[in-house]
């Protein structure tokens, strides 16, 4: 039996067991899907070790970089973004990192965009933020960071102006604050100064309504959460296993 897994760290919530477990039982695959939860990066060669029949596996928070080190390879579109969320196991037993973060995000909100939504703010600077970025990238869309911690050219929560957020209509939440079941976190922004014009996207899939949905939403913007991002990375996770 084909063996497929999440790589992270405290993933008993995940979506991807769930998703790849229905989908293998629907479409009668003989496969099975595992979490591998380990406390540091570290021990991903041991999961190697240990499960002989691994064909594939997805790669979450926190280790979407950190696992980039123990790879044979990355396909151009992981090199570029510089994060991983899909690694395939080739037949002669090397890896190579792909990411379909970006694939999940873009295809997620291309139905939603406007012609004024030609600015985003990216909020948090992890893994996923980096694929976000790519995929606005080639949508066209210019970006900024938003970081407690910025680098260079990055903003500051505290910058986020009225000024800000009429010029940046698309405002992206790629941190994990909100998550179940921190439900009443948000980022700590001036939600006063989201308008209808504005597309608050949120990556978090757990609540499906989050505290930074709800809040953008009282003012009049569009809302979305991540499940149909998952969906749609999960599928072309399962494409490239296959490729």
């Amino acid at each position: 039996m084909k063996v497929y897994g999440l790589l992270g760290r405290n993933i008993d919530y995940s979506f991807s067991r769930s998703y790849f477990s229905e989908k293998f039982q629907k479409e009668n695959i003989n496969a099975e899907y595992r979490n591998f939860d380990i406390a540091e990066i570290g021990k991903f060669p041991d999961v190697l070790k240990q499960n002989k029949h691994l064909k594939g596996m997805n790669v979450t928070i926190p280790y979407k970089q950190a696992v980039i080190k123990y790879l044979d390879g990355l396909d151009e579109n992981a090199e570029e973004i510089g994060a991983v969320n899909t690694i395939k196991i080739e037949s002669n037993g090397k890896l190579t990192g792909h990411n379909t973060d970006f694939y999940g995000f873009s295809e997620s909100l291309k139905p939603l965009l406007r012609a004024h939504h030609s600015h985003a703010l990216i909020l948090g600077t992890g893994g996923a933020s980096k694929a976000v970025a790519f995929a606005l990238k080639n949508l066209g869309i210019t970006f900024r960071y938003v970081s407690r911690t910025p680098e260079k050219g990055q903003l500051i929560y505290a910058d986020l102006s009225e000024e800000i957020f009429r010029k940046y209509s698309i405002v992206v939440n790629s941190t994990p604050l909100g998550t179940f079941p921190s439900t009443e976190e948000c980022p700590d922004l001036p939600y006063e100064n989201f308008t209808e014009k504005h597309l608050a996207y949120d990556l978090i899939y757990n609540p499906s309504t989050t505290k930074f949905m709800e809040l953008a939403a009282k003012n009049g913007a569009k809302t979305i959460n991540g499940s149909k991002m998952l969906r749609l990375q999960a599928e072309k996770a399962w494409e490239i296993w296959n490729s």
